[in-house]
């Protein structure tokens, strides 16, 4: 499949968030990729419902959202109820990870999840075939504009070989640090969908920076 493009509105700006969802709904983008923080898995709050069913009311893509927040559980008809076709929850998070994705999926939305940096890969060996998409992070999550860390792309091959292994369907996202160079690398390495906030949205022309990494040649 040809990579995919989620721009993530973390690094939109707030005060004009309708003219971002609409730039993203222009470009070549793929997928609204849309971090929710609770200000007590990671150390940052970000978003809830009120303006994530504001963004998928504009948006004509689909709504990539990651959880970055503790017992998501609690939430995910929530999540469902305001838009979200992916939903991806962290394996640091979640205590029963297995009953979490079968309820993701019944909720009839894709279900993804997410490593940090220090989490082996080897950890979702017994719910790879149950996932739709793998979420590498590349930086700590929590904020945006951290420096890539290289790691990042052994774990993105470790993570296809397990796929591979194990006869699953899963496709490979990374979130952080994110640019043309990183994006390049990361494609090489097997990624399938690249997350990128600051670099798209502090570059002088968004549109030809998705356009860019859409482009990327691997």
């Amino acid at each position: 499949m040809a990579h995919l493009i989620a721009p993530s509105i973390l690094s939109c700006d707030f005060g004009n968030l309708q003219k971002d969802v609409e730039l993203i709904n222009a470009s070549e983008a793929d997928w609204f990729h849309v971090d929710v923080m609770d200000g007590n898995f990671v150390p940052n709050i970000s978003f809830g419902f009120p303006v994530i069913q504001a963004v998928n009311k504009l948006a004509t893509k689909p709504l990539d959202v990651h959880l970055m927040i503790n017992d998501p559980d609690r939430y995910l008809e929530e999540f469902k109820n305001v838009g979200a076709g992916i939903l991806t929850v962290h394996y640091e998070a979640c205590t029963h990870l297995h009953r979490t994705i079968q309820r993701i999926k019944s909720l009839g939305m894709k279900a993804g999840v997410a490593l940090n940096p220090h989490t082996p890969v080897d950890l979702l060996f017994d719910v790879i075939e149950d996932l739709d998409l793998v979420l590498i992070m590349s930086v700590n999550p929590g904020f945006g504009g951290q420096k890539f860390i290289k790691n990042a792309l052994l774990k993105v091959e470790q993570t296809k070989n397990l796929i591979h292994r194990r006869g699953s369907h899963a496709i490979v996202e990374v979130d952080g640090g994110v640019n043309l160079e990183t994006g390049k690398e990361l494609l090489n390495a097997g990624a399938d969908v690249l997350v990128a906030g600051s670099f798209v949205f502090q570059s002088p022309d968004p549109l030809q920076t998705i356009s860019s990494l859409k482009q990327l040649n691997v």
